[in-house]
C-alpha cells in the first residue's frame, strides 16, 4: 500500500511538471532580448514579439470550460477569439513573406486549440524574424484576394489592423478566462517580457 502511495506520488509529480514546463518550447515564454538598434523593422518586430508574449500567457493552461466561456450570447467564446487571432497571426505573416491572404480558397479544416497556439506563436515568431531585418516596411503590403478582386493595403494598416487588433483580443481573452474562473498567471511581468518567479 505504501509503494502504491509512493509511485502513485512520483506519477502525480510527474505529470504536473510536465504540464508546468511542456509549453516553454513554443516561442514566447518570455520575449526575446531587444535588437542593438532602432530601425522601422526592430520596432514592428518588437511590437509583434510583444504581442507573442502578451498571447502566450493569455492562453497558457485554458481549460475547455473557458474556451467555451462567453459572457452572453451574443458575445464570442474565447475559443472563437483565438481562432480570430490565428486568423490574424496569418495576414501578419503573409505580410513578412509578401503573400496574399487568399480568401477564395478553401477554408481550413477545424483544429484543436492547442495547434491552433502553436500555429499562431510560431506565425508570430517567423514574421517578427522576418521584420527585425526588413529595410523597406512598403514592400511588406497587406494583401486580400476575395471574389470581387484583388486589394492591396499599405503597410500602415498592418499596424492598426491585425497587429493592434491582436493585442485587443489578447486583453479580451484576459478578461473572460477570468471570469470563467481561471484567471492569467499573476507572476508575469509584461514590462520585463518574463515570468517573474523564473
Amino acid at each position: 500500500m505504501k509503494l502504491k502511495m509512493i509511485l502513485m506520488a512520483i506519477f502525480l509529480t510527474t505529470i504536473i511538471n510536465a504540464q508546468n514546463t511542456g509549453s516553454r518550447d513554443l516561442p514566447y515564454y518570455q520575449i526575446p532580448s531587444h535588437p542593438d538598434s532602432y530601425t522601422a523593422g526592430t520596432v514592428v518586430a518588437r511590437m509583434i514579439d510583444g504581442l507573442g508574449f502578451r498571447y502566450y500567457w493569455a492562453t497558457e493552461r485554458l481549460t475547455a470550460n473557458d474556451l467555451d466561456y462567453k459572457p452572453s450570447e451574443t458575445n464570442r467564446t474565447i475559443e472563437e477569439t483565438i481562432d480570430h487571432i490565428y486568423g490574424l497571426s496569418k495576414v501578419i505573416y503573409n505580410s513578412a513573406i509578401k503573400e496574399v491572404n487568399d480568401r477564395t480558397m478553401p477554408k481550413e479544416g477545424a483544429l484543436a486549440f492547442e495547434e491552433k497556439r502553436k500555429r499562431t506563436l510560431l506565425n508570430l515568431k517567423k514574421a517578427s524574424e522576418i521584420f527585425i531585418t526588413a529595410e523597406d516596411l512598403s514592400e511588406h503590403q497587406v494583401i486580400f484576394k476575395s471574389k470581387s478582386g484583388t486589394f492591396e493595403n499599405p503597410f500602415w494598416n498592418q499596424i492598426n489592423g491585425p497587429i493592434e487588433d491582436a493585442v485587443w483580443h489578447c486583453g479580451q481573452i484576459v478578461v473572460l478566462r477570468r471570469a470563467s474562473g481561471n484567471p492569467i498567471d499573476s507572476k508575469i511581468s509584461f514590462f520585463r517580457g518574463i515570468r517573474t518567479s523564473d
